[in-house]
């Protein structure tokens, strides 16, 4: 992938994360950086390529997977699918898609995208 390409698919998780009404600690995190690393989410939102890291790059690929089952999931209700990453969950044990993600890491990041997946009968 290009730096380009990257720097494309960067601009795109950033406005995901915005769509999705995260705070600044929490788009960091589910990026896998640390919660304070403000200058690569702003980095990010002006197109700078997103890191090289397998890591991140699966990252971004899972939370794009995220948002196309959710605009599978509710195709008419645009504002659902953004709100439903905050929303408290049952299947979660009554904690938020973030919360599992911030709790569980990448293996949260995994949980959520096959609840997802499933729901979506993947």
């Amino acid at each position: 992938m290009t730096s380009h390409d990257r720097g494309a698919l960067a601009k795109m998780v950033m406005t995901l994360l915005d769509h999705w009404k995260l705070t600044t600690e929490d788009q960091a995190v589910l990026l896998g950086l640390a919660p304070n690393n403000r200058t690569a989410l702003t980095r990010y939102r002006k197109g700078e390529p997103i890191g090289t890291s397998r890591d991140q790059y699966e990252r971004v690929g899972h939370l794009l997977g995220i948002h196309k089952n959710l605009r599978l999931l509710f195709p008419n209700n645009r504002e659902l699918a953004y709100r439903w990453m905050s929303t408290r969950n049952k299947a979660f044990d009554n904690l938020t898609p973030v919360d599992v993600i911030k709790e569980w890491g990448f293996a949260g990041l995994l949980m959520v995208r096959s609840y997802l997946d499933h729901a979506r009968g993947v």
